[in-house]
């Protein structure tokens, strides 16, 4: 706020250079002839950070499929996004993507992974001692110039 206040007040003097003192200050001309232009409409309230969140979303999902998700999210606590929207478009209230339910459940704090809308971890099993499990894979038919090699991997777990 001081730096801003600053700038301003260089860039307000009669014969100022405002490239310059852009350059000085790092900034931009754009975002400094806005820093001027809001400064002699508001004063120095105009110089307050002001949110980047757009004042409207009209791409966002309607209400009424909002709360259609959320309910059907509640009667079926292990189900994700896909399934979700495959029933809200079976029933007619909307077709949103399953991404966008996911994200309306993730919205609203609802708890997607093991219990739906979530790929597990892979869980590696272990044996406590050398030789207890051994695994076994065949990889297939690998042809070559002379004969057929039979690939086989062995991990002892």
């Amino acid at each position: 706020m001081k730096q801003k206040l600053e700038f301003v007040r260089l860039a307000s003097a009669k014969g100022a250079n405002v490239s310059v003192l852009c350059q000085r200050f790092g900034i931009g001309r754009t975002c400094g002839h806005k820093l001027l232009s809001r400064y002699r409409i508001e004063g120095e309230a105009g110089l307050v950070e002001q949110s980047r969140r757009p004042r409207s979303s009209p791409a966002r999902s309607a209400p009424e499929v909002e709360a259609a998700a959320l309910a059907v999210r509640m009667a079926h606590p292990a189900w994700g996004g896909r399934k979700i929207a495959r029933v809200l478009v079976r029933e007619g209230i909307g077709t949103p993507a399953a991404s966008t339910v996911t994200g309306i459940l993730r919205r609203n704090g609802i708890e997607l992974g093991t219990s739906g809308g979530g790929a597990q971890p892979f869980i590696r099993f272990e044996h406590a001692a050398p030789n207890d499990l051994w695994q076994m894979d065949f990889k297939g038919h690998v042809a070559l110039r002379c004969g057929r090699l039979h690939p086989l991997t062995v991990l002892d777990d």
